[in-house]
């Protein structure tokens, strides 16, 4: 008993220290100005900068740093899921291309996507989106305003209901 107990508070304590948990946990208090759409296994949210327009993530609801971690029912609902979310945001925001990463490093140790619309010459060099300066894909000037974030969450989320 004493085992699970610790198991239990040591999973808590990487919780609390976990963005993406402390995300989903405004979003469960409704304070997450970004949710677009919780679905059966994650979240879909806007990024808070649109530098890609229409850039998306999706927020697993498991705390898991990897997909073979998940239970596999699990794992292919999400992964359906993903790929769902990834058709609305194409359908939405109509780039030429979708970049999609699976992150979870630093203080954000728990899987979610990252689904980049993208464009020709959206970046001053062709490749990666981490490519860019920093400070250019952090600039506050790609926040949305609370106007136009609202038409791309209804946007997207009429979007995401037509495919579900």
């Amino acid at each position: 008993m004493e085992n699970k107990i610790k198991e239990i508070q040591d999973k808590e304590k990487i919780t609390d220290d976990c963005l993406v948990c402390n995300r989903i946990k405004l979003i469960k208090q409704g304070k997450n100005p970004y949710l677009v759409k919780e679905l059966e296994t994650g979240y879909v949210v806007l990024g808070d900068i649109q530098r890609f327009h229409g850039y998306t993530l999706f927020l697993c609801k498991e705390h898991a740093t990897e997909l073979h971690f998940l239970e596999k029912n699990f794992r292919n609902k999400y992964l359906q899921e993903m790929s769902i979310v990834a058709e609305a945001v194409f359908n939405t925001f109509h780039p030429i291309k979708l970049n999609y990463e699976l992150l979870g490093v630093g203080n954000a140790q728990h899987m979610h996507w990252h689904i980049f619309p993208r464009t020709t010459g959206d970046t001053p060099q062709i490749g990666p989106v981490w490519r860019m300066d920093k400070a250019e894909m952090n600039d506050k000037r790609f926040c949305p305003s609370e106007f136009e974030l609202e038409d791309m969450k209804e946007k997207l989320r009429i979007e995401l209901e037509k495919l579900l």
